[in-house]
Parts: C-alpha cells; structure tokens; sequence
C-alpha cells in the first residue's frame, strides 16, 4: 500500500493539524491500543467533525474521550484509503469498529486445475481454481462436499494414491488414480450443481428419501432430509422473480444492540438466485456497518451492476466498487416497485436471522462450549466430535466404543459399540482396528476424531489413517487423564482447562459408554446357560431340549440315546452336551 506520510496528534479540537489528503486515522488511547480507524477523502476536515457539539453518532463523545493522540496515514487516494482501512481493521479490531463477527472469512468450495481436479472446502481457494462461495453456513458447506463426493466420486485426496485410498474402497471417490474412466464428465456434474442446476439431485434425493421412509429405513430417511436441506442452504434458491431483477444484489440490514446481521440477494437473469447473510458487530452507525461489510464482501469478488441499499453509501465506497468491477456499479436505494419489495424482503430476511442469532446464543451452553474449543485448538469449529474408548479385563470381554457430540451435545443415536475381532490384547492394537472399522462406514468426516489415550495412541492411529490416505483429512488427538493432557501431532501437549470442557466431556462419555458395555456383556456371560458354550447348540435347540426334558437337572442325567430323541440333537451334538456336563 504506496503512502506519503504517517503522523500522530494529541487529541483535541485546538491541537488537530491533520493534512487536507485522503488518508486513514486512528484514535489511540496511552496505551498505543487502537479504538477506532476511519477513512477519509480529506483527513483534516473529517477527524474535525468528531469534536463538533452536535455528533452524528451515538458513540462519538464516549471514543473522543478514552482517546489521547490520533495517528493518520497519507495514501495516494481514496481507494487506497478504503483498502488500507480494511486491512487495520483486520489487524487492530477496534473496538469502536463496525466488523464481521470473529472478523474470518468464510469458506469456499472448489475444484483445483489438476489433471483430475479435487474438491476443496477452504477458506483460502487457490488462484487458479474453479470456486464458488463464500459460504456463511459452514456446516452446510461441509455437508454438500460429502455429497457431492457420494453422488459424483470426486476425490479430495492431496494425491493419486496407484493403489488407491480408503475413500475409493467405501463410495466416496471413483478412483481416478486407477482408471480414469467418465471423471471429468462427473466433474462437470458437479460444478453444474453448484453453479445452481441442482434440481436433478434434489429430485434423486427426494426420491431416496420417500424410498427409505417407506420401507420404514426412518434413521436414513432422516439423513437424507438433512443432506436436501443443506443443498438448499448453500445454494439458497429462490423462486422470485421480476423482469427487473438485473445483475444486482440487494443489501438487507436488521440489529439488536452490537449484534448485526447482513443479508444479500443475489439476483440475475430475472430471478433471485441466492442469499447469503453475514453476522457483525454493529456500533450504532448503520452507514458505517453497510460500508464496512461492503469493503469486505467486494474485496475477494466482482461486484454487480447494481447493488440495492437500505442507506447512502460514502462516495469513496462507491469509486472503490466502480474500480474493483472496472465499470461503473449503480447504488441505489429504492423506495416503491419491484426492486424495493426486493431490499424489503432482504431487510425481512436479516430480522430474521439476527433473531435466530440470538435465540441460538442465549440457549446453548453447549454450542458456547463447542465454540470455546474451536477457538482453544484455533480450528474453525467444533461441532462434529467423534471419540473412542477401549474396555476389557484381564483380556476377556475385549470391546470398543465410539460417541459423537453434535454442536456439544451428545448424539447418541450415532453411538456405536464393537466386539474386537482379532486376538490382540493391547488396547492400541484394539483401538486402531475399532477406528479402521468406523472410518469404512463414514461419508462425513468429524471436525475432530478424539482418543482416550495418549501420545503412543496418536502415533498409532496416524499410522493407520496414513495407509489409507486419510491422515490429513480431519484432525486427530488423544486426551490423557493424566492432567487432562490433549496430544496433537507437531504441536506441543496443551492441559486443558474449563475452555476446552467440551473434549473433556467428549472423553468422559466415550469412558462411560465403553465401560457400560463392557459391564453388559460380562453381565451377559455370568448368567448364560452352560450349554450355550456347546459348539452347534442354538437357542431353537436349547429350548427344544427344556421342552423334551421339562428341566436343565434332566438334560444333564440323560443318556445318549435319549438326548438322540429330541429333533435337531445329531450323534455329535449329542456327545459334545454329555461331555459339557463332564467338564
């Protein structure tokens, strides 16, 4: 960002010597803490008018007077000016400011320009890929890429693999990396999905839908409800329609106190096409907000011929988008007609939305949880956790568990219990085959696969998900009760604390699961019928032998000859009984 000069001034009315350049300022406080960055065309007559007697905002008296000096830089031009704002908002998140909550971008999908391209759920898509987005329902997002990994067999792998991954071997990938066959073609599907012609795949899914609810499959039918919702979500089509709707976006504002929600209706071709809405912290100017969320949501896209407003944007901002889409934008805010009922509708849709926003943070301890998670192991999010536990004594009843928190919440009907097949006796070798056998019943990934263990746990399941090319694909970690120690790869031991109360909680459920199915099934073994024990011997041909005998203290003093009388009960099966009662 080219600039002139940069200069700070004590805060007063008297003592403010501010050039007449376009330029950035920056209220301070002693402490060199940033409170507030703004723009301006002329920097002097701008800062100026916050010591005037009549402010224009609400929040004006209370910024000048926690300030003491305001630092200004010189740019060449307005637009750098717009630009240079963004970028020390990004950085200093004021607290004065207008921002979008967290301040993060939002996620892309994208096909990568390989040979046989990869599906990518990013935030930052590479340059010369095909992407679409942002998406600001991240879960959604996630959603459709398994979906169209499902429907289509993209692959997400970072490499061909001669031997192919786990994902080909369970539906998720047609295995380009063996033969080639129609990939492209389903590239092309896929990208016609996300492009909005998805009316083909809801219809399958409808009807894959109805299909399993009527065979009373309701656990399926149920997911594939989910997976429609989340294709509509992230596309967001609508059915309205005007021969007015050109190339235009219309801006819908809502607030209630410093919670702000923005929603945008893209509108072409006639019909609105999609919406997207975007949480901010809102500080009572509602031309500050719009003109921040606009710098932010045109920096990384063209913006349209038109954009709908619900208030008077700054005429910085205005040469900014005719720059960035190298023509002019018309900005309009429309009082009667079509095109009003449009912005009307977006305004319908962020009151919506901002009441939602609310209701979800007043009443989920547990999303707070999951959130406080995210941000401790600085992931995007933890709303998906999965995490196993072992249980046996002195090797007999040898089994496995997983749980699964959805959103912090335990979600038990995706709980599941397993019967370790192989003869080994450590729990490391038990856990690496229960997790192989969960990975192939998979067509989500968790946004963190937990290990009741420790660091040899890690390493022993990183191995395995290496091997079948999955070791990238989602984070692994392993919780040690001792100190609640949480082990990631490459990073240092963290001891949780109340933040990361979530995968505690996720540990201890998966403990509990585990050893309550463990304790069933020794309770099983303790009260089964020695006979059971017999090799061949059923529950039909247990209970045919009760019913010939009248009692097990008859079976046991019967000879051969009278165990032959009961259907069912061969020569061999009869001497294996005799000898149970023997032994």
């Amino acid at each position: 960002m080219p600039t002139l000069s940069r200069a700070d001034v004590p805060v007063s009315s008297s003592s403010l010597d501010l050039p007449d350049s376009p330029g950035v300022y920056l209220f301070k406080n002693k402490a060199g803490r940033v409170l507030y960055v703004g723009k301006a065309t002329n920097l002097r007559s701008r800062t100026r008018s916050y010591f005037a007697k009549n402010p224009d905002r609400a929040m004006i008296p209370e910024l000048v007077e926690k300030s003491d000096e305001i630092s200004f830089i010189v740019t060449n031009n307005p637009s750098e000016a717009l630009v240079l704002e963004r970028q020390l908002i990004r950085e200093h998140k004021p607290r004065y400011n207008s921002m979008l909550k967290d301040d993060k971008s939002y996620p892309y999908l994208a096909f990568t320009n390989h040979q046989f391209p990869r599906i990518l759920y990013t935030r930052h898509p590479p340059s010369d890929s095909r992407h679409w987005g942002p998406f600001p329902d991240a879960g959604a997002a996630k959603r459709m890429v398994q979906l169209l990994r499902r429907q289509f067999g993209i692959r997400d792998c970072k490499e061909l693999l001669p031997q192919g991954c786990l994902s080909m071997h369970i539906g998720l990938c047609s295995g380009p990396c063996i033969e080639a066959g129609n990939y492209q073609d389903n590239v092309d599907a896929a990208a016609g999905v996300l492009n909005g012609d998805a009316k083909v795949l809801l219809s399958e899914l409808v009807s894959e839908m109805q299909q399993n609810s009527d065979e009373k499959r309701f656990e399926q039918a149920a997911k594939v409800r989910d997976l429609i919702a989340s294709v509509q979500r992230t596309l967001s089509q609508q059915v309205i329609s005007s021969r007015f709707y050109r190339d235009c976006d219309a801006i819908g504002f809502a607030s209630r106190g410093d919670l702000a929600m923005v929603v945008v209706m893209h509108a072409k071709e006639g019909i609105v096409q999609s919406q997207e809405k975007w949480l901010l912290i809102h500080r009572g100017d509602i031309g500050e907000s719009i003109a921040r969320f606009i710098s932010d949501h045109y920096a990384a896209r063209s913006p349209p011929r038109l954009i709908l407003l619900p208030t008077p944007l700054p005429e910085t901002v205005s040469a900014w988008l005719d720059e960035r889409r190298g023509s002019q934008v018309e900005v309009r805010i429309p009082h009667r007609g079509d095109l009003a009922t449009l912005r009307k509708l977006a305004d319908q849709n962020a009151d919506l939305q901002v009441e939602r926003q609310l209701r979800k943070h007043a009443g989920s301890l547990e999303q707070r949880a999951a959130d406080d998670g995210a941000l401790l192991l600085k992931q995007e999010s933890l709303d998906h956790i999965v995490c196993f536990d072992m249980s046996q004594l002195q090797g007999s009843e040898r089994v496995g568990a997983s749980v699964v928190l959805r959103n912090g919440r335990p979600s038990k009907k995706e709980y599941r219990t397993y019967i370790i097949k192989q003869d080994a006796m450590d729990d490391l070798r038990m856990m690496s085959e229960v997790v192989e056998r969960w990975l192939k019943r998979q067509d989500e990934w968790p946004d963190l696969l937990l290990l009741d263990g420790g660091e040899t746990h890690l390493s022993t399941i990183n191995k395995m998900l290496s091997k079948h090319g999955l070791s990238e694909r989602f984070p692994v970690a392993a919780l040690a009760k001792r100190e609640e120690t949480l082990h990631r790869l490459e990073q240092e031991p963290l001891i949780l604390d109340r933040i990361g109360r979530v995968i505690v909680h996720a540990r201890d459920e998966a403990h509990r699961f585990a050893n309550s199915y463990h304790r069933k099934r020794r309770g099983r073994r303790t009260l089964r019928d020695p006979l059971e024990k017999v090799e061949g011997m059923g529950a039909k041909k247990l209970q045919a032998l009760l019913r010939h005998f009248g009692g097990r203290k008859e079976i046991k003093h019967a000879s051969r000859e009278q165990l032959l009388q009961v259907p069912g009960i061969g020569p061999a099966l009869a001497i294996r009984i005799l000898e149970s009662f023997k032994s």
